[in-house]
């Protein structure tokens, strides 16, 4: 980062720009380039990798998977490109916007997906270690108990924790930053409320199993 820092109006355009991006449906537009039915059709009617895997195309949720991270990423990538002065407040902005466009993107009048890819593309551009190690915690949670659900909600709850307590060690940790990301984790529970109260009443479905 620069000292000089860019105007107002263009940071302003860089988090409307981040949210655009944010907006793009990855999961409808895969599906259709595809043939697929629209995810918002069936099952959690979802428009996410999860639920476009419901249709029964690996290839497509793999794809759906791939695009909404690379948004989160992209987003940031061209911020940090367009204005290379940005102030750590702006970057966080930034972030928080491409997440939320994806929660509530304007293409889908505001009716998205839960923002797990999403939210992992963003933290592999604020720091690839802290993706890695929010990455390690949803795989171990869930070999052990099944639940993808579980995994996400546990990466979100450490996701914050891992960036401040890593601050110093494998990175430094910017105040406007920590507040994004644990932003993000919150909303991250909110959009997970059905499948924790599925968890909590023994109903949610497991990796490999039935649907209860």
């Amino acid at each position: 980062m620069v000292e000089a820092a860019p105007s107002l109006p263009l940071n302003a355009a860089l988090v409307l720009l981040a949210y655009l991006i944010g907006s793009i449906p990855f999961a409808v537009i895969v599906s259709r380039l595809m043939g697929l039915q629209d995810p918002r059709s069936y099952g959690s009617k979802n428009p996410g990798a999860t639920n476009v895997l419901r249709s029964g195309s690996k290839p497509a949720a793999a794809l759906t998977l791939l695009g909404d991270a690379a948004k989160g990423w992209f987003a940031i990538w061209l911020a940090q490109a367009l204005a290379p002065g940005l102030s750590w407040t702006t970057y966080a902005l930034v972030a928080l916007a491409v997440f939320l466009g994806h929660l509530y993107p304007v293409f889908l009048r505001f009716k998205g997906g839960k923002g797990v890819a999403t939210a992992l593309g963003v933290l592999a551009a604020i720091q690839p270690w802290l993706a890695v190690a929010t990455v390690a915690t949803w795989i171990i949670v869930v070999l052990f108990s099944r639940y993808s659900s579980l995994g996400a909600l546990a990466a979100a709850f450490f996701a914050p924790i891992y960036y401040v307590f890593g601050s110093g060690v494998a990175w430094k940790a910017h105040p406007p930053v920590v507040v994004a990301i644990a932003v993000m984790s919150v909303l991250l529970y909110y959009r997970h409320r059905a499948n924790i109260q599925r968890l909590l009443a023994g109903t949610e479905s497991r990796i490999g199993g039935k649907k209860k």
